[in-house]
């Protein structure tokens, strides 16, 4: 048989599933960038992929959900945190680094429900603090200190490594922890998931049970990754032990199956996503 085509990103928050899958049989490992992968799962260039749970949704074609891996939080993120410099019942622009956009979703809901505010969306590239405009040119603001905006979700490695000056921010929300207030539930940014086609090929249990099985494995040697894969990331050891240990989940829990529908109808009701049923492989 052809070997499965899986798409991922290599982060240090995706070590625990995708570490060792590249010496694994049967599989092609295809490194990407987060917000890439849905579209090579649509252009068939993919088979599986972890990405963002909305993408399942907002994807021109049907995707299904694997429970063989997931990455999310029961409480505190750590990288997916929301930056003010006012109050957050008082933002009234959200410039958003738009490398999860799950978080980008979660972050309105939240802002919605806890705040009672809607601030329209400013893409914005937080690493070279340049907003976005709709045409994918970048407007220049000038000094790299002084360009940090109003409101800012921040999300992902940069979160530690790049974080923005704390005196300029005095109201911070992780979107997790946040979450987890809301709703008593779990959350989960990305899942492994592939075309609802492909739910018919007859290598998907056998790969849904290897990526399964390497997320256990992973689990099992943590510290050795955080040993390997903390440095190149630029991440403190014992805060990336702490992230990946205790504020990260993987496992496809009920919990988190419930959590997963239960954000969407959410994001659904809210006009931020399409009204569709989530389809589980």
């Amino acid at each position: 048989m052809e070997p499965v085509r899986i798409a991922c990103v290599r982060y240090l928050n995706t070590a625990p599933l995708v570490e060792g899958l590249d010496k694994a049989q049967g599989v092609t490992l295809l490194p990407s960038v987060p917000s890439r992968i849905i579209d090579m799962l649509t252009g068939g260039l993919a088979d599986i992929g972890l990405a963002s749970v909305v993408d399942a949704i907002n994807a021109p074609g049907p995707m299904a959900l694997i429970p063989a891996g997931m990455i999310g939080c029961d409480g505190p993120t750590l990288t997916v945190r929301l930056f003010s410099s006012v109050p957050l019942d008082q933002v009234v622009t959200l410039h958003a680094d738009t490398d999860s956009h799950t978080s980008v979703i979660l972050a309105q809901v939240l802002l919605h429900h806890l705040y009672k505010v809607r601030p329209p969306l400013v893409p914005f590239d937080a690493r070279e603090r340049v907003e976005l405009s709709e045409q994918g040119a970048c407007v220049t603001p000038g000094d790299l200190h002084d360009a940090w905006p109003p409101t800012i979700l921040l999300i992902g490695d940069k979160v530690v490594t790049d974080a923005p000056p704390a005196d300029r921010y005095p109201h911070q929300l992780d979107l997790g922890e946040a979450w987890k207030t809301l709703t008593g539930l779990p959350f989960v940014y990305a899942m492994w998931m592939c075309p609802v086609a492909f739910m018919q090929d007859p290598r998907l249990p056998i790969t849904a049970a290897l990526l399964d099985r390497q997320r256990r494995h992973n689990l099992t040697r943590l510290d050795w990754i955080v040993q390997c894969r903390a440095p190149e990331a630029r991440w403190p050891l014992p805060l990336a032990r702490t992230y990946l240990g205790e504020n990260l989940r993987y496992e496809v829990t009920p919990q988190a199956r419930e959590a997963v529908e239960r954000f969407l109808s959410i994001a659904a009701e809210l006009n931020l996503i399409a009204r569709r049923s989530v389809v589980w492989a």
